[in-house]
Formats: structure tokens, sequence, C-alpha cells
């Protein structure tokens, strides 16, 4: 059964570092919340490791930027893992070849800067639909637009026998007021189709040993059961700690305010009801990070 608690600080003294996602979480994609904020503050002012885990296509330096403009000041965490990162790490490595049919928006074409820590890196190229040996995706032309309308690319993709690299697995987003679809919701489709998707952010095991990689860089050797997983995507953030055998606090105050009867706190019996329909089990749940 998930316990609903009312701040971070009353479980804090179990774990040693947090994996904590971004969107939904610390930010909505517009600005920070002071309260999430604060609560990661104090926590690493006790001597705990706040690693922020998230499925930004993003690298992690454009995340870092991202994050000042939003308003998380520096002392709020200690190191990012990002799905980006991830994934331009298999694309380096030839994942989907070398020519590349790139999915996404401009300001996300940082995606292909050069990684030094690839030794002998493929020599990607961007190229036409026709051209290319598989597809790179960061997310939808437009956010807006409907998934279903890359349904002729992906059905002559699916028959060329492309392998489309996922950088983003979530499905959706919520910036400030309004929902965005993500580059998960395209592989989805595609997978749907027939496909095959690649995929390197959460739930998916590559961006948690590249957490742990990052984690250990700071000096920090901590066990599984000292580490706690902080989200609010029951597909994403708790599934990917289940699956990784961490422990989880999930924030029902993200994308299931609405189902979950989120106000200050979870309606207890509206987040049974839904954490029962989602086959999900968190070990705590709060409304929002505090």
């Amino acid at each position: 059964m998930t316990r609903i608690i009312t701040s971070l600080s009353e479980i804090a003294a179990h774990y040693d570092a947090l994996f904590v996602d971004l969107w939904g979480c610390v930010h909505d994609g517009v600005r920070a919340y002071p309260a999430a904020v604060a609560a990661l503050q104090a926590y690493r002012a006790q001597g705990g490791a706040v690693v922020l885990v998230t499925n930004s296509p993003r690298p992690r330096s454009d995340v870092e930027r991202q994050l000042g403009h939003f308003g998380v000041p520096r002392d709020a965490w200690d190191t990012i893992a990002t799905s980006g990162d991830s994934a331009r790490a298999a694309m380096f490595r030839g994942a989907v070849g070398e020519r590349v049919w790139f999915v996404g928006q401009p300001h996300e074409e940082l995606f292909f800067e050069p990684m030094q820590v690839i030794e002998t890196p493929v020599d990607i190229r961007r190229v036409p639909l026709e051209e290319a040996e598989g597809i790179v995706c960061t997310g939808p032309f437009d956010p807006l637009a409907e998934p279903s309308e890359m349904h002729p690319q992906f059905l002559y993709a699916k028959q060329k026998g492309l392998k489309l690299l996922c950088a983003n697995p979530d499905i959706v987003v919520d910036r400030g007021e309004i929902r965005e679809w993500c580059a998960g919701a395209l592989a989805r489709l595609y997978t749907e189709m027939g496909g095959e998707s690649l995929y390197f952010g959460k739930p998916h095991p590559p961006i948690y040993d590249l957490a742990r990689r990052r984690l250990a860089s700071l000096g920090r050797d901590v066990e599984n059961s000292r580490i706690l997983a902080i989200g609010d995507g029951v597909h994403t953030d708790i599934s990917g700690a289940t699956g990784e055998d961490i422990d989880s606090l999930y924030i029902s105050g993200g994308l299931a305010l609405q189902e979950t009867k989120t106000s200050h706190q979870p309606d207890p019996d509206a987040l049974n009801a839904y954490l029962e329909k989602e086959k999900s089990s968190p070990t705590f749940a709060i409304g929002f990070l505090r």
C-alpha cells in the first residue's frame, strides 16, 4: 500500500541520494516550484545528493541553462542525467546508422552536437526520409498536433525497416497550462504500426545507468536501498524505479492532478483508484514536492 506523506523531510533520513524528475515536480516548464526547490536545498544541506533524472531530449548543459531560466537555483541539485545524453551516446555509436531523418524542432538540434566521451563516433548526417538508414526523434515537429499526422511518413519508414531512436519516452507534458505531445507518443505510434523504437529514458535501464555513473562521479557509492526516485509519471518515473528496485515518491499533483483529486494533497480514495487502474505501486505519494 502506498503511504501518503506530508513532506520529503518525513522520509529523507532513509536515503542518501534522490533521482528527481524535473517537469511536473521541480518546475512546470515555465517556472520553478518554490516549495520543491526548498525541499531539495534542505535535503542537500543535510548531506544528501540530488541527481536530476529527466526525459528531456536535451544535453545536460542545455538542461542546466534551462533550469536557470526557470529559476531553479544551482544549490538545489548536484548533477543531471538526461534521456537526451543517453540517446545521443547510442546514436553516436551507430544505433540507427549514419544517415538519419530528424524528427524534432529547431531548438532541439543541439542533440547532434559531438560527445567527447564517445571514442571513434559514427559520422552522423541528417538526410531526407527517403535517404535515411534510421530515425532520430526528439519530439514532434508540432507538439500540439496529433501524433497520427505522422502516419504516412512512419508507414514508409516501417516498410524500409528503419529503427526509430526515441530521445524522450514521455507521452505528454504540461507546459504551464498547455498539454503537449512528446517523442514517446510518436515512438508508441511507430511501434503500434509495426516499427521498431529504441528507448533510452525512463523507465528504461540506460538512463538509470547514466544516473548512477553521474552519482559515482560525485564520489558517492550508494546502494539501491538508499536511493529514492521522485516523479509524477507512473509509467516512467514509478515504473522505472520499480524496475531498478529502488523506492519511489509519486507526485500526484503533476500529470494526474485531476485523476487523483489533488489540491494540497491527493484524495486517498482517488489516488488508490488511479494507482490500481494504472497497476502502479509507488512506495510513497505526496501532492507536490515540498
